[in-house]
């Protein structure tokens, strides 16, 4: 079973939240004290969305705001080099620095983020910068759950899924929760199950759902509370135990994860959701759309980085093909 998507837009996917910078370590196998080279790159998980659903193919928008500096200038010029839409993109004007992100790889195993995002400039977008006919102009808007930790970008967050519902743009919650950015995992629960219920898909991790449910909870419990309101589609990843789907008649659809060569273990979940979501938007069944979405996250944690490790759909095919022979074979 497929998903309905609006048709003629100029967009296929408008990303909204995060773009910040990770700084991952070059040292492998020591720990973040002992690392002494980093290397730079765009990152916030929907900006990583935006560069790999580009590289997949879709037409992709984003909307946020990075420091007016050198940093938020190699963000907005790598989106574009990619061809993500930067029109949207705006420089802070009030002093607001971009977020860091330090990578630490003890092991493929053993990674860790050191996130340093205290009045970061994302966090500062303002619901009158939304733009209705921007929003207006895709099919889908994603929503990612860290803008909602903090005002102004939470309202801003809300006005454009207001915006999204009135022109029939479908709205994707990834719920992509970071706990340094609340103050309470009250305040998670309470501004994630608002989102939720008003998007049209939800994806995130088991802990992310008890996180929105503030509590330990089921998929069963989780996808019964959410089908009351309007999503129509309920997504959990589960790391190596693959990932499953919910659709609101019923269906449950699965996939499993595929075994590589790790590297890291970042980055897996944004390039799951631009598999996932390329999938979707071509009209592609769930179940595959499942698939390609765990081989685009068996990819990036083979590679260093996670926005340029972003697949393009060759690779992801060859992937796959290459997965099914050996193991046939």
């Amino acid at each position: 079973m497929s998903i309905a998507f609006p048709a003629d837009r100029s967009f296929d996917v408008i990303a909204l939240g995060r773009a910040c910078i990770d700084l991952n370590a070059v040292d492998y196998n020591r720990p973040l004290e002992e690392t002494r080279t980093f290397a730079k790159y765009v990152g916030g998980s929907p900006a990583n969305i935006a560069i790999g659903t580009a590289r997949l193919g879709l037409r992709v928008g984003f909307i946020g705001k990075v420091s007016n500096d050198g940093m938020g200038k190699f963000v907005v010029s790598y989106l574009n080099q990619v061809g993500v839409d930067t029109s949207h993109l705006v420089f802070d004007q009030e002093g607001h620095k971009i977020g860091l992100a330090f990578t630490e790889i003890k092991s493929p195993t053993e990674c860790s983020i050191l996130l340093y995002r205290d009045e970061v400039a994302d966090l500062y977008i303002k619901p009158e910068e939304m733009d209705e006919n921007y929003i207006a102009s895709s099919k889908v808007l994603l929503i990612s759950g860290t803008a909602l930790a903090k005002s102004p970008s939470r309202e801003a967050a809300f006005r454009a899924v207001e915006l999204a519902r009135r022109n029939q743009v479908a709205v994707v919650f990834e719920l992509d929760y970071r706990a340094y950015s609340w103050r309470s995992p009250y305040e998670t629960e309470v501004y994630y199950r608002l989102l939720a219920r008003l998007s049209d898909i939800v994806i995130g991790t088991r802990e992310e759902f008890d996180i929105l449910e503030g509590r330990p909870g089921s998929d069963e419990a989780t996808v019964k509370a959410l089908f009351e309101f309007l999503p129509k589609l309920v997504v959990v990843k589960r790391g190596v135990q693959g990932s499953a789907a919910y659709h609101r008649d019923g269906r449950v659809y699965s996939a499993p994860a595929f075994h590589t060569q790790v590297l890291k273990t970042f980055g897996a979940g944004d390039a799951y959701a631009s598999g996932l979501l390329y999938a979707l938007l071509q009209g592609e069944d769930v179940e595959t759309a499942l698939t390609m979405g765990s081989a685009a996250a068996a990819l990036v944690v083979s590679r260093h980085s996670s926005s340029e490790a972003m697949p393009t759909k060759d690779e992801i095919d060859h992937f796959l093909q290459e997965y099914s022979e050996r193991s046939r074979g």
